[in-house]
């Protein structure tokens, strides 16, 4: 009886060790994959550490390259030594969340350096500084950025540029190995409720086109702002963070330090096609197909509402005595101006809009969480999202006045999966959640109300801009309100799901 007993379980440590042995092999793979994010940080403050010293001539070149090589040594030993073999192509989706994750954080955590080396910050602040720009967050903790090293300008503004597409989606475009495996990567990192739509069969490919219209768009707009009257130093830097939404200038005044209206409306024209799904894009330069536009549901909401809101905007401006009475040109071209910002989150400025009225405040604010389309590089809920959760609000209100009615949703003329459903409404209560916990949590480090809700909001819509006490920037916020902070902003650039699976114990059991 015992024999049998004993036979009958000897094969469940056999078991049990192999499983350990293929998430011990899995694990060894994301952490070798790792070293290609660690790589591509480490040779941008290399590349920047030679700009310093032969270029801008700042003499910062040693806070670049002693992080820069740094990195690339610890990569290398990364890849040749500790995993020198791995088979990266069988991750499993939930691999590809965790690397996913971990990039970001690493990412942050290496790109600060610099930031910490060259400004009296803590380090808490410089991982706030280095997150929001590769979150293209655009909040900062820095005053007096015209006197800042052009390095430094540079480099952060690049580091938003890099994370417009993200990180991740640079190292699917460039890794072969990545084949099989890039599907899951690129749909744990892609913003947005549809990620099965692909540009071409291979989703390297997908990422490469992605990559190139981008650069396209960036090179557009970079000559549009010369063109307008920008340096080439100013061009270049406000064109990363422009077509990225990201919304760092290389002036505390931001765009307003240029007084141009041609400046505004070429970051007006930047911004919403950055905010605009990509894959639109690519059907313009590759087929010639701006009808794609017109067809696409989201497209023309998100036009639409940019639209409403400039107007009501302009109105609250109009009638408001804190805004100076604004005439009704000014009016207009201000408003359309913000709205774009806030609603696209990359958070430019060109007035004082923090002295505006409570009402146009709290306007600015809530079209921060309506935020750009899918696909895109803009934040906060995605347009896509507020069209489904307005139809399902609508078919609840059909089903009170129609009991035993049937009714579908559809967007773009096709039903919409209820996985899709479910995980939209899923979104728009977790980011109503998290709005309400950060919000007291911050609060209890000494923010006040508003302050600290703006703050938040900013922070999980990757927008920038706060209100209340933090106008001008972070930098009154402690540094126990700052890793909030960065949280938010990771949060909200890996739109809740992807980061906080990592919480659940189901995440790690099996």
């Amino acid at each position: 009886m015992a024999e049998a007993v004993l036979a009958a379980r000897s094969p469940l440590p056999t078991y049990t060790y192999e499983a350990a042995e293929r998430r011990s092999s899995r694990l060894s793979a994301v952490l070798s994959l790792l070293a290609y994010p660690l790589l591509l940080i480490g040779l941008v403050q290399a590349i920047f550490a030679v700009l310093s010293y032969l270029i801008f001539l700042d003499n910062v070149y040693l806070e670049f390259a002693l992080p820069g090589f740094a990195a690339l040594a610890t990569a290398t030993i990364v890849l040749q030594v500790l995993f020198p073999k791995r088979n990266h192509a069988s991750l499993h989706y939930r691999d590809a969340m965790l690397f996913v994750s971990l990039t970001w954080i690493t990412c942050s955590l290496i790109a600060a350096i610099p930031f910490y080396l060259l400004e009296a910050i803590s380090y808490a602040d410089a991982v706030f500084e280095a997150t929001s720009a590769l979150t293209t967050t655009g909040a900062t903790v820095l005053s007096g950025l015209d006197d800042k090293a052009p390095s430094l300008l540079m480099y952060r503004q690049l580091l938003q540029w890099l994370g417009g597409l993200g990180v991740v989606i640079f190292v699917v475009a460039i890794l072969p190995m990545l084949n099989i495996g890039g599907l899951k990567v690129y749909k744990a990192e892609t913003p947005g409720p549809m990620k099965s739509n692909k540009l071409a069969p291979r989703i390297r490919q997908t990422a490469r086109i992605l990559w190139y219209v981008y650069g396209l768009l960036t090179l557009l707009c970079c000559l549009g702002y010369w063109l307008a009257g920008m340096s080439v130093f100013d061009a270049i830097a406000h064109s990363l963070s422009t077509v990225s939404t990201g919304g760092f200038s290389t002036h505390d005044a931001s765009l307003g330090y240029f007084n141009s209206l041609a400046v505004e409306l070429n970051a007006d024209l930047f911004m919403l096609l950055g905010a605009i799904n990509f894959s639109l894009h690519f059907r313009l330069f590759n087929h010639g197909k701006i009808s794609s536009y017109f067809r696409d549901e989201e497209t023309r909401a998100f036009i639409f509402l940019i639209l409403a809101f400039t107007l009501l905007l302009t109105f609250l401006n109009i009638r408001s005595e804190s805004t100076g009475m604004m005439e009704g040109g000014k009016a207009v071209l201000s408003a359309f101006f913000h709205i774009i910002s806030f609603m696209t989150s990359t958070g430019f400025g060109a007035d004082d809009y923090t002295s505006w009225s409570p009402a146009a405040i709290l306007l600015l604010i809530i079209v921060g969480y309506l935020g750009g389309c899918t696909g895109s590089t803009a934040g906060g809920n995605k347009t896509v999202r507020n069209i489904i959760g307005f139809k399902v609000l609508n078919i609840q209100m059909k089903r009170l006045i129609h009991p035993n009615g049937s009714f579908a949703i559809k967007y773009n003329c096709a039903i919409v999966d209820p996985s899709v459903r479910d995980a939209t409404m899923a979104f728009l209560l977790l980011s109503t959640l998290a709005t309400l916990i950060l919000t007291l949590t911050l609060m209890t480090t000494g923010l006040d109300f508003l302050s600290a809700f703006s703050a938040v909001s900013s922070c999980l819509n990757v927008l920038g801009p706060a209100f209340g006490t933090l106008g001008s920037n972070f930098a009154p916020v402690s540094d126990t309100g700052v890793c909030v902070l960065s949280f938010a902003m990771l949060l909200g650039r890996l739109e809740f799901f992807t980061l906080l699976v990592l919480f659940s114990p189901r995440f790690w059991s099996s």
